[in-house]
């Protein structure tokens, strides 16, 4: 490929992720409208026994003041009470049931008993259809729902008829059997198989119910009077009474039902377009400015927009269906899993459009703004690092306690008096704080969709009396206390250089887990037996790069991480085996060589921790092989191995500067030294004094 045609794919490239982004951007912006309750706003906040937080309202237009729910369910009830369902008597059942059993019983052999028992039945048929049959479950419901009447509709005339004087399929059939002549035999009757001439002839009408139940509703008024136009309603400071509490709910109601109009959820639907899309473009410019490396990664992204999107429809649905208190929902959730997976500003950031875009479905848009963002604070200072199971808990007490604090002051200034508290507000609070244990879940499962890890993985994997850790250290002891050096080494350096401490100490004990596969092959578990001896330079060095290939392979059956199985292709990139590969030089001056059977597969550090780990691996191995430890021997081995490795360009892919390396280099000294406790000499004694004195 030319340079030239590398050029264009690589801008055709960028050109598709600028797509992807903006296509992102548009649909997490047109959910959200979607979902955004579609009713117009009423711009006050009112509650009964309260004072009006406003100036002189009056009525801008006429209005009808509607009466309560409770007020219409009972004037409802009242006109239901009497009310009784509809059935219908069906006639024309009769005469064709009674043509069956003619016909049936004329068809045996004694037509004389035939006709006794023909004309019985025809009267005992004609009394039970006449009187009706009625399913039993319709009789059932019947007597225990409407005090156990119906209104029966016999040849277009409504009969107030009480359900069990009417009979059932069964009831009748037990009507004729036990009240048939002393000439006729009960057990005859019942082989004549009655059932089948029976058939429930009252059927509910559904259609003349409703019917009249619609009309008796229809007659009942919702309102109770009316507002004039310039009518003085409440002014500031009164406490809003009940009649005053109505008038102003009647007022919602019509405001509502006004701005309702296509023309005018048009608007509505173009501002919140505009509102949402601003508050997401702040959102992509920080990620922009100051978090490039999330912005480039389409997942990451993605999985931001997505939790921000859920948190919002899910308030829209509650805003909109009224299922629950808008502050049971754990808005903190939001900043805690952010929080988890990248870094606090970004989730505060998240957290404050997350709340903004919210806060315009909250009936108290101000309250709701600071009581969730003072919350999200709280949630982000007291998981600094989610390491353990019981900092969740630990932050939902802290963010209940802030929860309450805020509001009681806020409710202190409203209100001026302990009276008018609303406490239920103390019983979603702690609801709130029970849901965010959730959180812990929801961490597990994204870390399971998206391959994320979080410190709280990150710290069991680091426990080195798990199954597998115990099993390293029994099977390849030196190599299991190298990989605790290279870990607090590692770690260490992290911390000097603002990198990852936990991720990079975690991988730190894993990178070399390959070397379980031949442990004796390796020099910190030999016991005085190099089996490398007997083998030739290029064998050795196939044995030894090995180890990367089998240890990923080990961790992806262990299920270890993405980014874990990262740090150990990467600890040694692209070098080379140099013991092996100079011996062999050495051995062969002449030959032509091919460096690639001495070349670990790599690839080169592509993260600030994977630089950082390969330079703490290389010097706590080589460092084994010094002769003494003094400054001067200790210096010069860090120099000369991070030197080396920048020559052959070991670093290039990595984000780590020149002075984050001179930073680590200063600290690996300072460590080795502390490790091998370098000191001074002590003079030894002259043997000539010694004898002298004795």
């Amino acid at each position: 490929m030319t340079r030239l045609e590398s050029a264009q794919l690589s801008k055709q490239k960028r050109r598709r992720i600028i797509l992807i982004r903006i296509l992102m951007f548009m649909v997490a912006v047109a959910v959200i409208a979607y979902f955004f309750p579609r009713e117009g706003k009423f711009r006050y906040q009112f509650q009964e026994s309260k004072p009006w937080k406003y100036g002189l309202l009056t009525a801008a237009f006429t209005f009808p003041v509607y009466k309560t729910d409770d007020v219409v369910k009972r004037e409802r009830d009242s006109a239901l009470s009497d009310f009784k369902p509809y059935f219908s008597l069906n006639r024309s059942l009769l005469p064709h049931q009674k043509k069956l059993m003619r016909n049936a019983l004329s068809a045996t052999q004694d037509a004389g008993l035939n006709r006794a028992y023909t004309d019985y039945l025809d009267k005992a048929l004609t009394r039970v259809y006449e009187t009706g049959m009625i399913s039993p479950a319709d009789q059932e419901n019947i007597l225990s729902d409407n005090g156990g009447y119906l209104r029966l509709i016999d040849q277009n005339i409504g009969k107030m008829r009480r359900a069990d004087s009417l009979y059932t399929v069964k009831s009748a059939y037990e009507y004729i059997i036990n009240n048939a002549p002393s000439n006729l035999s009960k057990n005859k009757l019942k082989s004549l198989n009655i059932n089948t001439y029976l058939v429930e002839n009252i059927v509910y009408d559904e259609k003349t119910t409703e019917r009249i139940r619609a009309e008796l509703l229809g007659a009942l008024s919702l309102t109770s009077g009316m507002v004039q136009v310039g009518e003085r309603i409440v002014d500031r400071g009164e406490i809003i009474d009940s009649e005053t509490y109505n008038i102003l709910r009647s007022l919602k109601i019509v405001y509502e039902q006004r701005s309702g109009s296509v023309q005018q959820q048009s608007w509505a639907i173009l501002g919140e377009v505009i509102l949402i899309s601003s508050l997401f473009a702040f959102l992509f410019l920080f990620l922009y400015l100051f978090r490039y490396n999330t912005f480039v990664r389409l997942k990451l992204l993605f999985f931001i927009l997505m939790i921000m999107t859920g948190m919002a429809i899910l308030t829209a649905l509650n805003a909109k269906f009224r299922i629950f208190s808008i502050y049971i929902i754990p808005f903190a959730i939001v900043p805690i899993i952010i929080r988890t997976f990248f870094d606090s500003r970004t989730a505060l950031f998240t957290h404050l459009i997350t709340v903004m875009i919210c806060s315009f479905m909250a009936s108290f848009p101000f309250e709701f703004i600071l009581l969730q963002i003072t919350v999200g604070m709280t949630a982000i200072y007291s998981l600094k690092d989610l390491t353990q199971r019981s900092q969740l808990m630990q932050s939902s007490i802290l963010i209940l306690l802030t929860y309450i604090l805020i509001y009681l002051g806020y409710a202190l200034i409203q209100e001026g008096t302990w009276s008018k508290i609303n406490w239920n507000m103390f019983l979603y609070f702690l609801i709130n704080g029970l849901l965010l244990l959730f959180a812990y879940l929801l961490i597990y499962m994204f870390e399971k969709t998206f391959g994320f890890v979080s410190h709280v993985t990150l710290v069991e994997l680091s426990n080195i009396n798990s199954p597998f850790l115990r099993k390293f250290s029994e099977e390849c002891p030196g190599t299991f206390h190298h990989s605790l050096q290279v870990s607090n080494l590692a770690a260490e350096a992290s911390m000097r250089v603002n990198a990852n401490t936990q991720l990079i100490r975690t991988a730190a004990l894993y990178h070399d887990i390959g070397k379980m596969e031949n442990p004796v092959f390796f020099t910190e578990n030999q016991t005085g037996i190099n089996p490398h001896d007997k083998l030739k330079a290029e064998q050795s060095a196939h044995i030894i790069i090995d180890h990367v290939e089998r240890g990923a392979q080990m961790a992806r059956k262990l299920g270890l991480p993405r980014q874990i199985i990262d740090f150990i292709y990467m600890h040694h990139g692209r070098s080379k085996a140099k013991y092996f590969y100079n011996s062999y030089k050495n051995q062969y001056p002449d030959s032509e060589i091919n460096e690639e059977d001495f070349m670990y597969p790599g690839p080169n550090p592509a993260t600030k921790e994977t630089a950082i780990l390969m330079m703490a691996d290389s010097v706590e191995a080589a460092s084994r092989s010094l002769n003494e430890y003094t400054e001067e021997s200790i210096t010069n081995l860090v120099q000369k191995i991070i030197n080396g490795q920048i020559q052959e360009g070991l670093y290039n892919q990595a984000p780590i500067t020149l002075r984050d390396i001179e930073t680590i280099k200063q600290l690996f000294i300072e460590k080795l030294k502390t490790y091998y406790h370098t000191r001074i000499s002590y003079p030894e004694l002259n043997r000539e004094e010694v004898e002298k004195k004795e």
